[in-house]
């Protein structure tokens, strides 16, 4: 393992092996903006304001946020290896008694997670406590629930191939004294730097993921931290942002970009490929968030048209926050009889607005197909997080 000054150096530790200590942001010598890089720069902030603007003006922006949020904690945990859909997830929420698979659950926890991060927002600013205090939330059970949830570690991790050890990791962390320096000087440079935001935002996901202050769950923490610091500084005004999707689909220049930041202090390179995903992931946010507002506006008029009465068009509304619905959950959602509920879906049923999968008579489900499939994505194969 090398190093360059302008990022960091690697150092030989007491105890027998080497560990990277990073340079503190901004980089030194400073960036160079070079007209692609300024290109780059130009593309992502237009689509982050797209994006925006459309997500202001969907009725119930917040319908959107709740399946956005769960698209991007399937996403990435799918990076870490979870195995699990978004029928695995909504299917627990509408039956949350039956108790969540492990898959399930660290999904369930990662949107907990980040919810918890937005609320203490109002609260804090974006610093080292609301990191920590997602991070309990992130692995609050499940994997990972015995790798010190909402502390920083105490010793040191490495990452690499399963059974690799510190002398064989690809890659070895500062150790817990420097962790700790650099994520205050971290926390630092968050808030008082001058540079655009974007650059901030994509300069500390690398940092944070070069420090890796926990010993589980820093993939998805670091990945929670953009969305966080874009909608804390005003540039989202719902953390609609993410990169999960992007990463997944060119994982190898994903870590490709990250060791030639520690190797060759190679920032501008790194911030070419986050520019580029940001501008990816956020065009493709605001084409979701188009396409919902014309789903909705299809579908209600279609079931206006018919005569549709105002318990089927709350229904639908519903669902655009719970795609997959039984009579159990519209009762209790509406406050209306079991003959109302049923009437409703059904009513939804002969529109072919939504549809029935499984279940015994009394426990139907209902899915709302078109909804679902606007979030759903195919996913490449789960990046290899061994030890993060």
């Amino acid at each position: 393992m090398h190093s360059h000054p302008r990022s960091g150096q690697v150092i030989n530790q007491l105890e027998g092996y080497s560990a990277f200590e990073p340079a503190n942001l901004p980089p030194d010598p400073p960036l160079a903006f070079d007209n692609d890089l300024l290109r780059l720069l130009s593309s992502a902030d237009t689509a982050i304001g797209r994006l925006d603007g459309l997500a202001r003006t969907l009725p119930d922006a917040d319908l959107f946020l709740a399946m956005y949020v769960r698209q991007e904690a399937l996403l990435s945990s799918q990076i870490e290896g979870t195995e699990c859909t978004m029928d695995d997830i909504l299917a627990f929420e509408l039956l949350p008694q039956a108790g969540p698979t492990l898959d399930v659950g660290e999904v369930v926890n990662y949107v907990a997670a980040l919810q918890h991060g937005v609320s203490l927002l109002t609260e804090l600013p974006l610093c080292n406590r609301l990191l920590r205090e997602m991070h309990a939330v992130l692995l609050r059970s499940g994997r990972g629930s015995d790798k010190s949830p909402g502390e920083f570690r105490r010793t040191q991790n490495w990452i690499g191939p399963a059974g690799c050890t510190l002398a064989t990791a690809s890659f070895v962390p500062p150790p817990r004294h420097v962790m700790e320096s650099a994520m205050t000087a971290l926390e630092v440079f968050v808030h008082d730097s001058t540079l655009p935001v974007l650059v901030t935002a994509g300069l500390a996901h690398a940092q944070f993921e070069t420090i890796h202050p926990f010993l589980d769950g820093n993939g998805r923490t670091g990945r929670m931290f953009i969305s966080l610091l874009l909608h804390e500084r005003g540039i989202l005004s719902k953390p609609v942002l993410y990169l999960s999707t992007f990463l997944k689909r060119h994982q190898a220049r994903y870590f490709d970009h990250l060791t030639a930041v520690r190797h060759d202090g190679a920032w501008e390179a790194w911030l070419g490929f986050f520019l580029e995903g940001v501008t990816e992931a956020a065009l493709g946010a605001a084409d979701t968030a188009g396409a919902i507002h014309r789903l909705r506006e299809t579908d209600r008029a279609s079931a206006l048209s018919v005569g549709a009465g105002k318990y089927d068009i709350a229904l639908l509304d519903a669902m655009f926050r719970q795609p997959l619905v039984n009579s159990t959950w519209v009762q209790h959602e509406l406050d209306v009889t079991a003959p109302t509920a049923n009437k409703a879906l059904e009513r939804l049923c002969e529109l072919s607005i939504i549809r029935e999968t499984t279940g015994a008579k009394r426990n139907r489900t209902y899915r709302y197909d078109a909804y679902i499939e606007l979030f759903e994505a195919v996913a490449p194969a789960a990046l290899d997080d061994t030890h993060s």
